[in-house]
């Protein structure tokens, strides 16, 4: 036990995922060994890909406090991809695609910052506006189907692998959570952003802006979101208006189950990418295993619980 307390609250919670994961896996391994292949494990970070990207951006804005929530990433990503997907269609040059598209996402982001630090209107209330106004808007510009035509030089990018790793995986994700990682620990901004969650007005009385880092974290999501509607893009080979539906709640959990303390000024990513893959190999998993999708859903919401009720004990020993 002495250990366990001399644990810090993100290192507690990695173990905690670790063991969780060994737990999904051993557990697959007895009801169905087939199921653990390498193709298994592809499938299961090409889907983390994107979910990882939204939930990294949503940790970010729930670190620096303020009630900050990102509802929207699932509507994000789903317009940012089909708003590229027309301006390709509208005569843009092919090769400015994954910039429209990551351009797109920043604006979509940009815009729930306003809403929450000029307007000063609540983020719940702000980006659950936002979700159903990107998720509306992407379903009404396509009638709900399909936009064919993404170019085939993207493709390979969308679909290759690297040693049975996903190159989206690899080139996206990783080199993203290692960069805010970075970021958070050694850089001032990523203090502001903690000194902002633990204690926004103190963070004001000492000159940090908080306004303008909260729209910039704001922005960051969106670009994100922008980034994972871009995989989507070269994964599946067309825009798929629904591509981000679930996400807003998906990465919400990712962000908690990883640490992120809900009111900001605790967490960090390493365990938001953790949390990522073991709720990706989860419902891999208890899909192959035939489980109902309602179970499913019960199964994920109590492991959340679980995982929360652990690290408030950690919080009460230490």
């Amino acid at each position: 036990m002495s250990r366990l307390r001399s644990l810090h609250g993100p290192a507690l919670v990695l173990a905690i995922l670790a063991a969780l994961w060994v737990v999904v896996l051993g557990g697959l391994f007895v009801l169905k060994p087939t199921a653990l292949s390498a193709a298994t494990v592809t499938t299961v970070l090409q889907f983390s890909t994107i979910l990882a990207l939204a939930a990294l951006g949503q940790a970010l804005v729930i670190l620096a406090g303020g009630a900050g929530i990102d509802l929207s990433v699932g509507g994000t990503v789903s317009l940012s991809a089909i708003l590229a997907m027309l301006a390709l269609k509208a005569g843009m040059p092919p090769l400015l695609l994954p910039l429209a598209c990551i351009v797109a996402g920043l604006l979509l982001g940009l815009f729930n910052g306003l809403l929450v630090t000029r307007l000063a209107i609540l983020p719940l209330i702000a980006t659950l506006g936002t979700f159903f106004a990107y998720s509306g808007l992407a379903l009404a510009l396509t009638g709900g189907a399909p936009q064919p035509g993404v170019p085939q030089w993207l493709l390979p990018w969308g679909r290759g692998t690297v040693g049975g790793i996903p190159l989206p995986f690899v080139s996206a994700a990783l080199p993203a959570f290692v960069l805010a990682g970075i970021v958070l620990v050694f850089t001032a901004w990523g203090r502001w952003i903690y000194a902002m969650g633990f204690n926004e007005r103190s963070a004001r009385l000492v000159g940090i802006p908080v306004d303008r880092t909260r729209l910039l974290l704001y922005g960051l999501s969106g670009m994100l979101a922008g980034v994972a509607g871009l995989v989507s893009l070269a994964w599946f080979g067309s825009g798929r208006p629904n591509i981000g539906q679930n996400l807003e709640l998906e990465s919400l959990t990712a962000a908690m189950l990883g640490g992120i303390a809900i009111f900001g000024g605790r967490g960090g990513v390493g365990g938001v990418l953790a949390a990522v893959v073991l709720l990706v190999t989860l419902k891999t998993g208890l899909l192959q295993l035939n489980v109902n999708t309602v179970w499913q859903v019960g199964i994920v919401g109590a492991l959340l619980i679980f995982v929360l009720l652990a690290d408030r004990l950690s919080q009460r020993w230490r």
